[in-house]
C-alpha cells in the first residue's frame, strides 16, 4: 500500500471513483514458481457489497491471492479482472491494502492521515482530526507512529487505507497477534466500512473472527479453490473434505 500511495503523490491528486466496482473475477489464475504452481487454475466470482472471508491452511495460497487481485505481482497465466476489464491503474486507485504487520510513514500519526487525505485532495485539519477520532487515535496525533503499540500502528494503517475512501479494501490478516480489544476495533473499522459500501476482502486464521464477519467464505488448499459459498452453508455443511478437517481442527494430509 505505501508504494502505490508513493506512486500516487508523485502523479499528483488520486481522483475519487467515478463509478463502482460491480464485481471482481478470476479466471484460469496461475501463479508458478519454478515447476511448483502456487496457485493452479483459480476461476474466483467476487460479489459486490459483502465481506469476503478467505480462508485456508497455511501455504493455500491466501496472501498470494489477495496480492494478485490488487495487482502487486502479475499472473503466470490467467487474468484478474475488476468490472469486466483487467485491472488497471486507474482501477488500483480505487482500492487499498492493509497487510499483517503495518507499513507506516516515518511521520506523526496525524501526518500519516494527511498524506492519505492530500493523494486525494481533501487534505484538512479537520478531516485528519475526524478520521483519527474514528480510529480512537486523536490522543496521539502529534506522537511519531513508530511509537505506537501493535494495536494501534495497525488501527493507523487501517485508518489511512479507509481515508482514501476505496471501493474494494484488501485486508491480509490485520488483526494477528493482536490483543482482544485491538481486534475487535479492527473489525468494528473493518464491519462499518463494509455497511457504507467498500467491499471487503478479508484473510484470516481465526474461525471465531471468520463467524463474526464473513458473508461468504473462499476457502483454497494447496493453491485451488475448494468452496466458494454462504458463509452459513460454509460453517454448517462444508462439501469438502479439506474444508472439514480444517473447520474440526484436524491437519490436512492431501
Amino acid at each position: 500500500m505505501l508504494e502505490a500511495l508513493a506512486m500516487a503523490e508523485a502523479r499528483g491528486r488520486v481522483e475519487a471513483p467515478n463509478r463502482p466496482l460491480s464485481l471482481g473475477e478470476t479466471r484460469g489464475l496461475v501463479y508458478r514458481i519454478g515447476n511448483a504452481n502456487l496457485l493452479d487454475g483459480l476461476d474466483l466470482r467476487i460479489p459486490t457489497e459483502t465481506l469476503t472471508v478467505v480462508m485456508g491452511p497455511n501455504g493455500a495460497g491466501k496472501s498470494l491471492l489477495l496480492r494478485l487481485l490488487h495487482g502487486l505481482i502479475v499472473p503466470t497465466s490467467g487474468q484478474v479482472l475488476w468490472e469486466g476489464r483487467p485491472l488497471d491503474e486507474d482501477l488500483r486507485k480505487r482500492q487499498a491494502m492493509v497487510l499483517q504487520r503495518p507499513v507506516l510513514l516515518r511521520r506523526s500519526v496525524a501526518a500519516n492521515i494527511r498524506f492519505a487525505l492530500k493523494l486525494r485532495g481533501a487534505a484538512s485539519s479537520k478531516r485528519t482530526a475526524e478520521v483519527l477520532e474514528q480510529a480512537g487515535l486523536a490522543a496521539q496525533a502529534g506522537q511519531p507512529a513508530r511509537l505506537l503499540s501493535g494495536g494501534e500502528q495497525q488501527r493507523l494503517s487501517l485508518a489511512r487505507a479507509l481515508a482514501l475512501n476505496p471501493r474494494v479494501l484488501f485486508l491480509d490478516e490485520p488483526s494477528a497477534s493482536l490483543d482482544p480489544a485491538s481486534t475487535a476495533a479492527i473489525e468494528v473499522a473493518v464491519k462499518r466500512a463494509c455497511e457504507h459500501g467498500t467491499k471487503i476482502v478479508f484473510v484470516t486464521h481465526d474461525l471465531g473472527q471468520a463467524h463474526r464477519l464473513a458473508d461468504d467464505v473462499v476457502f483454497l488448499h494447496r493453491g485451488r479453490l475448494m468452496e466458494h459459498t454462504p458463509a452459513q452453508h460454509f460453517f454448517e455443511d462444508p462439501v469438502s473434505r479439506a474444508a472439514r478437517d480444517y473447520l474440526a481442527g484436524r491437519l490436512i494430509l492431501s
